[in-house]
């Protein structure tokens, strides 16, 4: 029995009419339960985006003794440049004026101190940027007993911390999008296997007449295709919407919640994650209508 177009799209519509509710429970749930995938994967996102820039922020101090020579001077710089680009990003120094006007204005409301140090007395340095954060304590080490060093100075407990966190919520925020999208399958496979079982009369009359397994499956399919592609086009639609929402709340708000703009993510990301969200709603829902009809077809 061969499949006819007019009669797959007649039927599909027909079934989808007669199961109101059913199929309002499919879309739903495929709609609820890619929306916390999709949240999830915003956020691991955002979360991404911020470590990115936490760790291009971190950089360590090499402090020159106040006598320090040139030589030694150009010894230190030519270590840094060898270091290029696979442990040091950029390493500029800090002559003399330049470290004098910085401890100036770092002090600045503190005339004492401020006043305090000549430009004979203030050490120059390097301010290395790592190419990774796990890197700086590497980095560091080799300067330690290095000749015209005063000292190497870096937060090594924060970045250490600064790692493990980001680290962690990057590995559980992967975990947390796997969970919810394994449950979103078996949500909508049941929800698919339900409307069906309510059909399954139908099914066996249409074997009874000779109908192929293809000809009952394809409207099936056809069915559970538009309820994943419908839910997942509203999951993008709510995405995009909260995305919107958060983005505008935190533009506008003041300095105290500044560090959020860096969790922000660009439409470019909601929309990969939704053109994401479609894929996995369409797949699931003609995958999910497959497998589920396949149990009544055996008559």
């Amino acid at each position: 029995m061969s499949v006819n177009v007019s009669y797959v799209m007649r039927e599909t519509l027909s079934n989808l009419r007669r199961n109101v509710s059913m199929a309002s429970a499919a879309l739903l749930t495929v709609a609820v339960s890619l929306t916390l995938v999709g949240g999830a994967l915003l956020v691991k996102r955002a979360v991404d985006r911020a470590t990115v820039q936490w760790k291009g922020n971190v950089e360590l101090s090499i402090f020159m003794n106040a006598g320090a020579s040139q030589a030694e001077i150009e010894a230190v710089k030519r270590q840094l440049a060898d270091m290029q680009p696979e442990l040091v990003k950029t390493a500029p120094y800090l002559g003399k004026q330049e470290a004098l006007d910085e401890f100036r204005q770092i002090f600045a409301n503190e005339p004492d101190i401020k006043e305090s140090l000549g430009i004979d007395d203030i050490p120059t340095s390097f301010r290395v940027v790592p190419a990774a954060a796990e890197q700086t304590k590497l980095i560091g080490e080799r300067f330690n007993n290095t000749a015209g060093v005063f000292r190497v100075s870096y937060a090594q407990e924060e970045v250490e911390a600064l790692v493990a966190v980001t680290n962690f919520l990057q590995v559980m925020l992967w975990g947390v999008a796997a969970v919810l999208l394994g449950a979103a399958s078996l949500l909508i496979l049941n929800t698919i296997r339900m409307a069906i079982f309510a059909r399954r009369r139908e099914v066996a009359v249409m074997k009874l007449v000779g109908a192929t397994n293809w000809f009952i499956r394809i409207p099936f399919m056809l069915e559970g295709l538009l309820q994943g592609f419908l839910g997942a086009a509203a999951a993008y639609g709510i995405v995009w919407i909260g995305r919107a929402v958060i983005y505008n709340r935190v533009v506008e708000a003041e300095s105290d919640v500044a560090l959020f703009k860096q969790f922000l993510v660009t439409p470019s990301d909601v929309a990969a994650t939704g053109l994401l969200l479609l894929v996995v709603g369409v797949l699931v829902g003609t995958v999910g209508s497959a497998l589920a009809v396949r149990r009544f077809l055996d008559v």
